[in-house]
């Protein structure tokens, strides 16, 4: 839920914060800090920008973040300020309440409770926010739009839930929806345990800071190994210290703290104009703008509510440039600047200035494999058909149904020996920089391990469209009483990628990436489920042994072309570690209560048969 780092105004960072670098000219901005009062009576840190030289009236742009305020109006115009210098704005950047200079605590939740006229949230917050700015603020029009990316985002989105009737515009991006059900922290259920953990103590150790966890080892694959039971990271580092962490280990099913941290759930249509936006490879919030958006067309009369995805990292789409996610090519799209130039500054323009025109379209995506901008009507789109991609017992995928006979891969899974979640040495989550992609990684680094089962299809003869909502369909037992599953839908390319990366008009492909790409087995989506919650998120079950069970896995909307003369490869595992705790395989009250000899090991089978048709179902687009 944090920011990426890059050196320009208004760009994503690793920290978490806006960098607002000092410049050596004059200032670009007129500076003002004021402490905007909420309606409890605690004050907040707020830092208004206005652009030099400012003659007429402008709208207000509002971010609100937990990740700190700059400190100076000499701010070099580059990134999204660029193109939103060009319409003109009245810049507006707030600290969260209990973050540096604001006032109040910082909870780290997302609650909303808008039927106690007493309760505060960053709904309230950003209420009583804009009514002071716009009696405040001299020259402002009156219209404020409101944007940010993760937590940022979240402050944004949260706005739908009350906005004031001065907010115009929202544009929330890659914002969080619900904490326990996917996203950030969890994955339905299953915990991500280096991320929760580090961002607790990043944004909760210390007020005044962004403080990164000191790791005695930089391959953190290791530390958390040695670490041991969940339990240990109270018992022998933060001793009950970090409130978020301690709510997170106290409440492992989804339970009334979660239920009533789920904001989303609130959401009943499009109250404001919002400009979701999405990344494909998203590696912290990829479930939320998507589920935003989903319930704000539950009513959407004014065709107001709309989602850009594209082949992005976590804010990658603020970055200077997008030309690339690791050693993927995006056949010479600037994806950054297009997306700023052709959504982000149009939307605040038409909304907030009233000049250009309005959105006709629901959904633009970037479609990765053909590496073109395609804009629907609705989402999913029209002209696609879900089809079922069959895993079969010879370790090959067919559109074809498997035979009745009975068969099944089989696999061993031991939690002392967890499969990684990318190669070693694992570095801590910030501030390097190798996070940012690990969901593009090239997933021949686990292939022959014994506790990962592989399915892979003969090359296709024509290219595979696949546009809206995946999934996996899953049979399968284990010799225990608790497992995951982890499955991996994955576009694995010929030995000749080279050929096909680069387009003629793109110019020569740089040897790197025509080499690096022969053969790379690149993820296009990856989901965990956790067997106790197959039946109930509220209340967790044991599995049968050995009883085959159906696990009915999501895996998120995509675009994307697996092209001719490529494979669809599937890989299912049980560990996903440090990403995912390690589940013991064996049913306890609470896996963050486990004891180090409820860790066992546990014989996986994956059913392949007509009775039991393991499959993945891919909205295939109809030529």
């Amino acid at each position: 839920m944090r920011w990426l780092r890059f050196t320009v105004i208004m760009i994503p960072v690793a920290l978490g914060r806006i960098i607002f670098v000092t410049a050596q000219d004059a200032p670009a901005f007129r500076f003002e800090q004021v402490m905007i009062p909420m309606r409890d009576g605690v004050r907040l840190q707020t830092v208004i920008l206005t652009p030099a030289g400012a003659t007429g009236p402008l709208p207000i742009l509002f971010r609100r973040t937990p990740y700190g305020v700059p400190s100076t109006g000499n701010i070099p115009i580059a990134g999204s300020l660029k193109e939103f210098m060009r319409d003109g704005y009245i810049f507006v950047v707030q600290n969260l309440r209990g973050r540096f200079q604001s006032e109040g605590t910082f909870e780290l939740t997302s609650r909303a409770d808008l039927q106690n006229p007493a309760a505060t949230s960053e709904t309230t917050d950003a209420y009583d926010s804009i009514e002071w700015l716009v009696r405040n603020v001299p020259n402002n029009n009156g219209k404020v739009g409101i944007f940010g990316v993760s937590y940022d985002g979240l402050t944004a989105a949260m706005t739908l839930l009350h906005p004031h009737p001065a907010l115009k515009a929202i544009s929330e991006q890659a914002s969080p929806a619900d904490q326990w059900m996917n996203d950030d922290d969890h994955r339905y259920g299953a915990l991500r345990e280096s991320y929760a953990f580090e961002y607790a103590v990043l944004e909760q150790a210390d007020k005044n800071a962004n403080t990164n966890f000191k790791f005695e080892t930089y391959d953190t694959y290791e530390w958390y190994l040695k670490l041991g039971p969940l339990s240990n990271i109270n018992r022998k580092y933060l001793r009950e210290s970090i409130p978020y962490w301690n709510s997170i280990v106290a409440h492992p099913d989804y339970d009334a703290f979660w239920k009533s941290e789920a904001w989303v759930t609130q959401v009943q249509g499009a109250t404001v104009p919002n400009l979701n936006v999405a990344g494909f490879w998203d590696q912290e919030d990829p479930w939320g703008p998507w589920e935003i958006y989903r319930r704000s067309e539950q009513r959407d009369p004014e065709r107001v509510n709309h989602i850009v995805a594209g082949p992005w990292f976590h804010g990658q789409w603020h970055a200077p440039k997008a030309e690339s996610i690791g050693l993927i090519p995006f056949g010479g799209h600037d994806t950054a600047t297009e997306f700023r130039e052709k959504f982000e500054a149009p939307w605040f323009r038409y909304w907030l200035h009233g000049r250009g025109e309005k959105f006709t379209w629901e959904a633009s995506t970037f479609q990765t494999g053909s590496n073109t901008w395609h804009t629907y009507a609705t989402w999913p789109p029209a002209g696609t058909a879900p089809t079922k991609l069959y895993l079969r017992g010879d370790g090959t995928l067919s559109f074809d149904p498997p035979s009745p006979t009975e068969t099944f891969v089989r696999y061993v899974s031991d939690p002392a020996n967890p499969v990684r979640y990318r190669a070693r040495p694992i570095s801590p989550t910030y501030p390097a920089g190798d996070w940012r992609t690990w969901e593009v990684a090239d997933q021949r680094f686990v292939e022959h391990r014994p506790d990962v089962a592989t399915w892979v299809s003969a090359p296709l003869d024509r290219d595979l469209t696949v546009t809206g909502e995946l999934a996996a369909d899953l049979f399968a037992s284990t010799s225990g009483t608790d497992s995951d599953f982890v499955v991996k839908l994955i576009d694995a390319y010929p030995d000749d990628a080279q050929a096909n990366a680069w387009k003629p008009e793109s110019g020569p492909p740089p040897g790197e990436y025509a080499k690096s790409l022969n053969g790379y087995e690149l993820p296009i989506a990856m989901e965990v489920r956790r067997g106790r919650y197959n039946r109930s998120y509220e209340h967790p079950q044991p599995l049968v042994p050995n009883e085959p069970t159906e696990f009915r896995i999501p895996l998120r909307n995509h675009d994307h072309v697996f092209l001719k003369g490529h494979r669809v490869m599937v890989q299912v595992q049980s560990t996903w570690f440090p990403l995912i705790d390690r589940n013991p395989q064996k049913f306890v009250p609470s896996i963050y209560d486990a004891k180090p000899d409820d860790f066992v090991v546990a014989t996986q089978l994956v059913y392949t048969s007509r009775a039991r048709p393991s499959h993945i179902v891919l909205a295939v687009v109809n030529r």
